[in-house]
């Protein structure tokens, strides 16, 4: 079979046919999917999609897997040969629940990212960034965007859609809108929507890179980036990623090496503790890989996550599903509780049970700890 895809290079370059197989696996690749209807009625023109696959399509396409990023991923799930490995190898890889193998695995970065996707820093139709033009996109706008991609790979029907933190939210959000187009489905570490103190958390962000004095409203291309807004809002997002426990645990009240907290004449003057030292770092390792735009976008598309929106209650929006349903959460998450995993499950058809992650960590236990899952993801959902 051929797919329409553009090889690796300029995103948004024009597509032509490249057959199966002939892109090695992991290798970034780019799909023009056309003008985007948005469910603001905003339109997005243009629009570009970066993604990566590995493995192959089977005859009758029906070995796709679709693995969705959280917040700042971006689409190197796995590694390929000779290749950097990727964020989530405990569950996809040769040999691994998702085995790459067995199933052609793909993923995709999220409209409004800056891993390849049209996003606020991308080409606007008159060249210039899109910067603060770039339109409010939705968690369904997305989801739409990436159903024109499966079109274009051949695949009908994903034989799973999974991710954890907002992929699991993008995972959910597809099988309620294309529930014939789903046919496993797992949610991990997320609810069926985003709540009021997670909404809270996501403005202190976004207001954080607001107010850097270099954003300008969006439009800082070509000038000063608002480093030190998204360092900040990465230490506000990273304080939740974690648990109190695990903080107490590595951190303490420790100085940072000879910068003791209280041996200063000022308070400008005073040391660090440990603690303080890690969120820098957290923040600045950010800054040097992400576009404090997308951070809004994508953020703000997380701010929106709401599963029922416009579809009745909870219960009435999942009846619609078709999908197997696996569905898990970190029992020391403090950003999506394991409470919400729990009233998703009660309101999705059938008996589902939660597979909990048990780890000290807090919500990033998904990342990390996801190879306690593999017996189950084995046993019930990738068999």
């Amino acid at each position: 079979m051929t797919i329409a895809v553009t090889r690796t290079g300029v995103p948004g370059t024009k597509l032509s046919p490249v057959p199966d197989g002939a892109v090695p696996d992991g290798t970034v690749q780019y799909l023009q999917v056309g003008s985007l209807a948005l469910e603001s009625g905003a339109t997005l023109p243009e629009v570009t999609l970066a993604y990566e696959t590995w493995g192959s399509l089977n005859a009758d396409a029906s070995n796709a897997v679709l693995i969705e990023h959280a917040l700042t991923g971006d689409t190197h799930v796995t590694r390929g040969a000779g290749q950097e490995p990727g964020w989530w190898e405990q569950l996809a890889g040769p040999g691994a629940p998702v085995d790459t193998d067995k199933y052609f695995v793909v993923s995709v970065n999220i409209l409004g990212g800056c891993y390849g996707s049209t996003g606020p820093s991308t080409p606007a139709p008159d060249g210039r960034p899109w910067g603060s033009r770039f339109p409010l996109v939705t968690l369904r706008d997305s989801t739409a965007a990436e159903a024109r991609l499966a079109d274009a790979l051949g695949i009908d029907r994903w034989y799973a859609v999974l991710g954890g933190s907002l992929g699991g939210a993008r995972a959910l959000e597809w099988a309620v809108s294309y529930p014939e187009r789903v046919q496993r489905c797992a949610v991990i570490s997320v609810g069926a929507s985003s709540t009021a103190e997670q909404i809270a958390f996501a403005q202190a962000q976004t207001l954080a890179i607001r107010q850097d004095p270099h954003f300008n409203g969006g439009d800082y291309y070509g000038g000063p980036e608002p480093h030190a807004g998204l360092a900040l809002a990465r230490r506000i997002a990273h304080i939740t990623y974690r648990s109190a426990a695990e903080l107490d645990e590595r951190f303490g009240r420790s100085a940072q090496e000879a910068e003791a907290p209280l041996a200063a004449g000022s308070l400008a003057g005073r040391g660090r503790y440990q603690v303080e030292s890690y969120l820098d770092h957290q923040g600045n390792k950010l800054v040097r890989r992400f576009d404090a735009n997308s951070y809004i976008a994508i953020t703000e598309a997380l701010m929106s996550h709401d599963v029922a929106r416009g579809r009745g209650t909870l219960p009435q929006a999942l009846a619609a599903t078709a999908a197997e349903f696996f569905v898990a959460a970190v029992n020391s998450d403090r950003l999506y509780f394991p409470a919400q995993s729990r009233a998703l499950a009660e309101a999705l058809p059938g008996e589902v049970p939660v597979h909990v992650i048990e780890a000290p960590i807090g919500h990033d236990g998904f990342l990390t700890e996801i190879g306690q899952l593999s017996d189950q993801l084995r046993g019930s959902f990738f068999r």
